[in-house]
């Protein structure tokens, strides 16, 4: 339990000076740990250095501050996110997103990298989950189209990606994302209710426009993206569903999506 205890504070504490200077030395002291052993914990729980989770968790609130803020200039999200200049805070941001930050502009991309949160445990061990997506702001729309089709997706061998590189993960989690919005007509919308897991919700009531919908997506199964040269193929588990919501509770309708992709896979 004091390996989960740190790790809570650590994190709690990264997201409290997000926007500041941060070094790993610096959140090891606040946190009454060594470097080494706060490192060792945060690659073994989440296969990331501290330093690496925070350019992470930086990029996505920029991605999300340039969606939000269409009047904030590139260089005042650099100055609210960290940096201290233009050109770094767009080299970390391509090396993240894969966009330059002009780009994102009008992509309605989920979270690419949302907080760890860590999970309540028995005895020693312990486990980290990423914070729930918060799609209630959406739940209004999905009372209103209770009868349109979900289309689900989640990354097949996710794992393997990361162990070649945590860059190439990220990339296979935009590609997935990618693939999904190229799909989706204009008033269907995708969101992200976990780390590799994805939704569509269709504006239409009928089975033959979600089977159309899932044979897009599983018409690029095994297509590759490349990551430093290198050709890694990907593939989604797909399904599509229809989740009742008699009983309107977004808890429910989150349990059923999550059920919906673990069937198919």
């Amino acid at each position: 339990m004091q390996n989960l205890d740190l790790l809570a504070e650590c994190l709690s504490y990264i997201e409290s000076h997000l926007t500041a200077t941060l070094r790993t030395e610096q959140i090891a002291a606040a946190c009454a740990c060594s470097k080494s052993a706060l490192d060792k914990l945060f690659r073994h729980v989440c296969n990331l250095s501290v330093h690496d989770y925070i350019i992470r968790r930086r990029m996505t609130r920029a991605a999300a501050l340039l969606r939000s803020n269409p009047e904030m200039t590139v260089l005042e999200i650099a100055l609210e996110c960290g940096y201290s200049s233009h050109e770094a805070f767009t080299r970390t941001f391509r090396s993240i997103w894969h966009r330059n930050p002009s780009q994102m502009r009008n992509i309605p991309m989920p979270e690419l990298y949302p907080r760890l949160m860590p999970a309540p445990c028995e005895g020693d061990e312990y486990i980290m989950t990423r914070k729930p997506f918060d799609i209630t702001e959406l739940y209004d729309l999905f009372r209103s189209r209770e009868d349109c089709w979900f289309v689900c997706c989640d990354i097949c061998k996710l794992i393997p990606i990361n162990e070649i590189s945590s860059q190439a993960g990220d990339l296979a989690i935009l590609t997935a994302m990618q693939r999904m919005q190229d799909a989706a007509e204009e008033d269907d919308i995708v969101f992200r209710i976990g780390g590799d897991e994805f939704c569509m919700l269709t504006a239409s009531p009928d089975e033959s426009y979600a089977d159309a919908i899932t044979a897009k997506i599983a018409a690029q199964n095994g297509t590759p993206f490349q990551w430093e040269g290198r050709d890694i193929p990907l593939s989604l588990y797909i399904t599509k569903t229809k989740v009742p919501l008699h009983t309107p509770r977004y808890n429910e309708l989150f349990t059923g999506l999550h059920n919906a992709i673990r069937d198919v896979q």
